[in-house]
């Protein structure tokens, strides 16, 4: 079973291969619903928005939202400052970490409810299991950044997450902590894939802001493999990406 539903501004699309996945649906879609309503900086009630009025007492800050807190800041420390959900103006911005935490939830959901063949797709953050309904790997379009109707490569994440951060859909949404003022301009799309879909989405993000040495963080890094494409259009890929590009 398959469906589609807007929500934290974009598409997010959940596969489930097994009978009787309806009531699994609804719930995970229910839980992103509540991700979103707690965690949107477009909604004035939400709490982060109230957090970032000074209208919430830190004592009364959500479990949800302490750890959410707390895994940035180990990301910003574990990036040197790249990944840093508070923005330039002061204002505490956690979509960057937000969005795989939140599908990495809705996996542990399916998997917890006995289904073992799964996909979520949430803006190219994508959480996966098993195998599609046809009893093939399930496999996942690298998109051209110059040319949204292209794929310019197939991967087989075969278990793993992978998070694509860039600048070609959204604008200059990510930002170089260390240099705010500045556009970054050498990379248009980093691809990340990482042990699962949290962990390969806070170092897409990371390794977008550091430009074109984000890649080479991307390399150093265990068990994580990137692909990078650069403003001139030239594709640059981590030594084990290519295992990642055939079926097994």
């Amino acid at each position: 079973m398959r469906e589609t539903r807007s929500i934290m501004g974009m598409p997010i699309d959940i596969e489930i291969v097994g009978t009787d996945a309806n009531e699994v649906h609804e719930e995970v879609f229910s839980y992103l619903h509540a991700v979103d309503e707690r965690f949107s900086t477009y909604k004035e009630h939400s709490e982060i928005s109230r957090i970032n009025r000074g209208d919430n007492d830190p004592e009364t800050m959500s479990d949800e939202m302490r750890e959410v807190f707390a895994l940035a800041e180990r990301t910003r420390q574990e990036t040197n400052g790249y990944f840093n959900i508070r923005r330039p103006d002061g204002r505490i911005d956690p979509s960057g970490i937000v969005k795989g935490w939140a599908i990495q939830g809705a996996a542990e959901r399916i998997h917890g409810a006995g289904y073992e063949h799964y996909f979520v797709n949430a803006g190219g953050d994508i959480a996966l299991r098993g195998r599609n309904a046809a009893g093939k790997e399930w496999s996942i379009g690298i998109q051209n950044p110059f040319n949204k109707s292209e794929i310019i490569k197939v991967v087989y994440p075969r278990g793993k997450g992978i998070a694509t951060s860039g600048s070609y859909i959204r604008g200059d949404h990510i930002y170089n902590p260390h240099r705010p003022e500045e556009a970054i301009q050498e990379i248009v799309s980093m691809t990340v894939i990482g042990p699962d879909v949290l962990s390969a989405d806070r170092f897409a993000t990371a390794a977008f802001a550091m430009g074109k040495w984000g890649i080479g963080f991307i390399e150093r890094l265990p068990d994580f493999e990137g692909y990078a494409i650069d403003a001139h259009g030239i594709a640059i890929m981590t030594s084990g990406f290519p295992s990642y590009t055939t079926p097994s």
